[in-house]
């Protein structure tokens, strides 16, 4: 069987090894009846291979492009020319010029031909590699098209693929190049149809942009082109685009730009019928891949063909319902602040955790909220709630809701149903009363939890097989108990509605704003910035002794405790690092996933903040920091009641806002405590499960322990009690989780697949603001520092903290900060609460925050007014 070239019509020879994406998509919709596509084969890449294959300058070029990382644009510049130039001096092997010379005889030599790069890593499900390669039109004779073949191979290194490689991690060595080659088409018109529209991902509206002469011009950015959306068969939206240029093939080969008769350059490039009818194609295109497509088009003598069509890689998955009624989702993750994908054990406990009615997306979990939405009843102060916290969130409902049927609206006496754990929704002003005068209800609601939690790690230890996993679930009825208990919604729903009541009314009689963010610093009983305050202390205990600083600036490995030891100061260090993560090391970035290393699996992970707070602070700034937040809070609380006795009434006025300022002061610390709570819980099971899982490792059942977390809490117990295991559903689950890594979450996305954005509307903005919530009042400047990990924090005393979220795992950097700026974020979510406490300037639901603002510029974040300013 010969495999260097291959015409689409050899079905049963085409393969992605041999023909890269581009050409097998071509081949299987040359098949589609109804679907046109240009006559033409595939000079495979065995060709590509057996001309490279020999070449030892070429591998070892290869090896040095492979140890660069993709900073180093420079040097990859360099190399990947040098690749360039010597793929262009091989000769094509003899044998793949007579294929192709033979192929050419068959279809025409004299006819003009388009040749395309179809690389083996293209148009994937989840990388399209879309513009990386080259494509050549109007290709006349055969020495010509010999050349352009090796123009194609060497288009495998241009900067643009490698580096896109780089990013999507993929090998060089394992990337090989077909190049296609089309009879070519010579349209009146052509353009680009995706079938989902590439804006809003709406699955149901399919967009279309069409202009005169080559699709080449069009995709390349050198032409205007008019825009159509077409839902269900019909035209919903027309732009029609001024076009001044259009491409041409020229009669001697190649391609020339030309001057649109100003006559036709404001008319419509496809008729109403012809939209219509390339719609009706780009349907039937989907459904033969399965998938939405971004499809290129050409039209010619009234026909339509296609010569391309991938699949839409940037789509966010679409929750699954159960029906085909209109559904609209609301993201965990950004009411969590973790927006990363979770892997299914972790979901699995989430899931086990929550009553809510959850569905599963692209590594992240939704909630519908569909029923909230449908009754008139509980709509409007859904999305008022929802919107104290999150303004874009409320915005982007109200979108909804204002398109016509888009949900049935219930009968207003028929109440939507809802799970029953709904304590949160309200809080009694009886109950308000009551907590008043009970004092010890957060210490005995903490005492009670970690109770509970020593029960668990007493019980746990003699737990194994199936015993182990009834226990767990039995156990996860306690965890509800806690997180239901409504004594403890009402404690912080007390503080968050009394410092409401503060904001509003303080603004409202003394014309300021958001004074509860200053009464609320220095709380009591706030687990999480004591948690942050307490490695200041941890510090204090290592400053004195240099020879573990020394030590601690150059470990590696998580043994560095052991090592400590040897140290003078060690055992004081050691003593303290670990009284520290017998408290916290529960935590770490992403907490909510159970499946995530624990600080005390990865204890190296809190040294470069250890050794930031010696660097940074001197002795004593955790009581100093604490004491001065108190202070402030006092100063503002008698300030503002000095001035309330004042107005008329004032008396009065100044007695119901010290009722609410204790309220906030006795209540708000304990947002953060459940969960605290939950995470405990997690980790306790997490060790239990991992010594179930080390079992089976041991049994060859998996091939390593942390294999388990791409197994559901059910999928695993079943395998523990089978002792069986299919290895490939956990390799396709790690190559998912790889794919989902590179999503970005919606906050709302619709069964149709949208994606609703909400908008801040301000008044009185500079003009180069960056818009967001302000959460913490004040206004500071700074350096940016834009940091995505935790572990590559180097921060200096008045930096202003950049990031996508911030979860309770990120507070140690919160003493080290003067301002906070996140992309996700609402008003009583971790950064808000945790900022508002130690003081500073916060900002969060900055959109794209992190690409706006660059690591190392100066900023001014207005943490009162909600904006951002570079200066």
């Amino acid at each position: 069987m010969n495999s260097l070239v291959i015409g689409f019509q050899e079905t049963e020879k085409l393969q992605l090894a041999l023909v890269g994406g581009k050409g097998l998509n071509l081949a299987k919709l040359s098949k589609v009846e109804g679907v046109e596509v240009p006559d033409g084969f595939c000079v495979t890449t065995v060709g590509y291979q057996k001309a490279i294959e020999q070449n030892e300058a070429y591998h070892a070029l290869l090896n040095q492009l492979t140890l660069l990382k993709i900073g180093e644009r420079e040097q990859i510049g360099n190399i990947s020319r040098k690749i360039r130039e010597l793929i262009m001096g091989v000769d094509i092997p003899v044998d793949v010029e007579k294929e192709v010379a033979l192929y050419l005889s068959t279809f025409g030599e004299g006819h003009a031909y388009a040749v395309r790069s179809s690389a083996t890593a293209e148009d994937l499900p989840h990388a399209s590699f879309a513009g990386q390669q080259d494509t050549y039109l109007n290709i006349i004779g055969k020495e010509s098209i010999m050349h352009h073949i090796s123009k194609c191979w060497a288009s495998l290194f241009t900067d643009r693929a490698v580096i896109y490689r780089m990013q999507n991690g993929f090998d060089h060595g394992q990337v090989y190049l077909s190049v296609v080659i089309q009879k070519m088409i010579f349209p009146t018109a052509s353009g680009i149809l995706f079938t989902a529209d590439p804006i809003t991902s709406n699955r149901k509206l399919l967009s279309i942009d069409a202009s005169f002469g080559l699709g080449e011009a069009l995709v390349s950015g050198l032409v205007s082109a008019d825009c159509y959306k077409v839902r269900e068969g019909e035209i919903v939206d027309k732009r029609i685009a001024v076009k001044t240029l259009a491409m041409y093939g020229r009669k001697e080969g190649g391609t020339s730009t030309h001057q649109i008769d100003p006559v036709l350059q404001k008319t419509q490039t496809l008729t109403d019928q012809q939209i219509l009818e390339l719609a009706r194609i780009g349907r039937q295109i989907e459904a033969h891949f399965g998938f939405p497509q971004d499809i290129e088009w050409c039209l010619a003598d009234d026909t339509f063909y296609i010569v391309q069509s991938r699949p839409i890689t940037t789509l966010y998955p679409i929750p699954e319902a159960s029906d085909q009624e209109n559904h609209v989702y609301l993201s965990v993750g950004h009411q969590q602040m973790m927006t990363d994908p979770m892997k299914p054990l972790g979901l699995s406990f989430f899931l086990l955790t929550t009553p809510a009615p959850m569905r599963i997306a692209g590594g992240r979990l939704f909630v519908d909220i569909t029923p909230r939405l449908a009754s008139p009843v509980m709509r409007e102060n859904f999305i008022n709630t929802m919107g104290q916290s999150d303004p874009l969130l409320k915005d982007a409902l109200t979108n909804v809701i204002e398109r016509e049927n888009f949900i049935k609206s219930l009968p207003i006496d028929q109440p939507a149903p809802i799970p029953r754990n709904n304590h949160k929704q309200s809080v009694s002003e009886g109950f308000q009363a009551h907590i008043e005068n009970e004092s010890t209800i957060v210490s005995d609601l903490i005492t009670s939890n970690q109770a509970s939690v020593e029960a668990l790690k007493r019980n746990i230890q003699n737990k194994s097989g199936l015993d182990l996993f009834n226990f767990i679930l039995e156990d996860l009825q306690e965890l509800k108990r806690f997180l239901s208990d409504p004594r403890s919604s009402n404690v912080f729903m007390t503080a968050m509605n009394a410092s409401a009541w503060i904001n509003e009314n303080m603004e409202k009689w003394l014309g300021e704003k958001n004074a509860a963010d200053t009464l609320s610093q220095s709380v009591p009983n706030n687990i999480t910035s004591e948690m942050g305050l307490a490695l200041l202390d941890v510090a204090d205990v290592i400053r004195p002794y240099p020879e573990v600083i020394a030590y601690l600036q150059h470990v590696k490995e998580d043994d560095f405790m052991d090592e400590l030891l040897k140290v003078e100061g060690g055992q004081d260090t050691r003593d303290a690092i670990q009284d520290y993560l017998d408290k916290y090391g529960m935590r770490c970035a992403g907490e909510i996933d159970l499946t995530r290393t624990r600080w005390i699996e990865k204890p190296i992970t809190i040294v470069p903040l250890i050794l930031g707070n010696i660097k940074n602070f001197e002795p004593n700034e955790s009581k100093r920091k604490f004491e001065q937040g108190r202070q402030e809070a006092l100063k503002k609380e008698q300030e503002i009641l000095d001035r309330l006795k004042l107005l008329p009434g004032g008396e009065q006025k100044a007695k119901e806002t010290k009722r609410m300022i204790d309220l906030v002061r006795n209540f708000i610390g304990y947002r953060e405590y459940p969960k605290y709570g939950i995470i405990n819980r997690y980790f306790v099971y997490k060790q239990a499960l991992l010594k179930e899982a080390e079992r089976l490792a041991q049994a060859g059942v998996i091939a390593g322990k942390e294999d388990i977390y791409y197994l559901t809490y059910e999928e695993l117990r079943e395998v523990v009690r089978t002792n069986e295991q299919d290895e490939k559903i956990i390799t396709q689950r790690k190559d998912d989780y790889k794919i989902y890594e590179k999503l970005t979450p919606p906050r709302v996305i619709t069964s149709d697949g949208e994606i609703i954005t909400g908008q801040y509307k301000r008044e009185n903005m500079p003009a180069e603001a960056i818009v967001g919530l302000p959460v913490s009042s004040g206004v500071i400047e700074g350096r940016a520092r834009v940091i995505f990990n935790i572990e590559d924090a180097d921060l200096e005393d008045g930096d202003i903290l950049v990031t996508p979220y911030t979860d309770p795992s990120w507070t140690p950097l919160f003493v080290s900060i003067k301002g906070l700026v996140t992309e996700v974020g609402g008003l009583m979510t971790h950064g808000a609460v945790i900022a508002r406490e130690y003081g500073l300037p916060a900002i969060v639901g900055v959109e794209k925050a992190t690409h706006r603002i660059k690591d190392g510029q100066r900023i001014r974040v207005h943490g009162t007014e909600g904006y951002i300013e570079i200066l």
